[in-house]
């Protein structure tokens, strides 16, 4: 269990005012780590971290849009100024802002959806990396999408950006290696959130998909959790560059 302790570790979780980026940070910080929850909005966070601090761990909120280059540099600033450095960076928050087929797709929805899942990724995990150099090492978790390696109807660009933080994790795995820097990915199934309500309160579409998932249900936000939780602790000291999926078998 000591491998999984994560006392002293400062960590950032983005999109965790609700869904897979609260389970995360929950979960992160009854590990010991200090979470730092960031998100567009703060009245989200506040009661996260609220909640964090009642159940005995350290919490604190952030507001960050993650497709904000300004306030991407002001987030690491200010994390820089209070801490010093970054030990985990878990990379969640996301957009689809559209669902429909490739041709009817709008450069709005495309520059948004990029902006957000693949731009803001890349310089949350290139500032994130600054810090974690110059403190000897660290980890990232980006969450990515089984859409990633199985794009689904209906989900084009969504998941074209999904692919691309796959293409990104491995590519910052390699180049962060020598600095004791780990990099992976999730790759969450269907699961019950908010982001992915559009999907799971559609009878039509719960109908269709739920057959090809083997245990034959979405996932809970918690059942991701775990994973992340494995993949920034010392018990992962020597996994990086991977995609760990955790999709019910939807993949196998």
């Amino acid at each position: 269990m000591d491998s999984f302790n994560l006392d002293g570790k400062i960590a950032l979780i983005t999109g965790a005012s609700r869904g897979i980026g609260e389970a995360i940070a929950r979960t992160l910080a009854a590990h010991g780590a200090r979470v730092i929850l960031a998100s567009r909005k703060m009245e989200g966070l506040r009661r996260v971290e609220e909640e964090i601090v009642r159940s005995g761990g350290r919490a604190e909120s952030m507001v960050c849009h993650a497709g904000d280059m300004g306030q991407i540099r002001e987030l690491f600033a200010e994390i820089g100024s209070r801490y010093g450095r970054l030990d985990i960076l878990v990379n969640n928050a996301g957009t689809n802002p559209f669902f429909g087929d490739v041709l009817s797709a709008d450069e709005k929805a495309w520059d948004k959806t990029c902006d957000v899942n693949l731009k803001g990724y890349f310089f949350m995990s290139q500032h994130a990396a600054k810090l974690m150099r110059t403190a000897g090492g660290g980890a990232i978790v980006n969450v990515a999408s089984v859409n990633g390696v199985r794009p689904a109807p209906f989900q084009g660009i969504y998941s074209i950006t999904k692919a691309g933080v796959i293409a990104m994790t491995q590519s910052f795995a390699k180049e962060l290696a020598p600095y004791h820097i780990r990099v992976n990915a999730l790759l969450p199934g269907l699961t019950d959130t908010k982001f992915a309500s559009a999907l799971t309160q559609n009878p039509d579409i719960l109908k269709a998909v739920l057959p090809t998932i083997p245990m034959g249900r979405i996932a809970k936000p918690e059942e991701m959790a775990g994973a992340v939780l494995y993949l920034v602790s010392g018990a992962a000291s020597y996994t990086t560059g991977i995609c760990l999926t955790v999709d019910g078998g939807m993949l196998a």
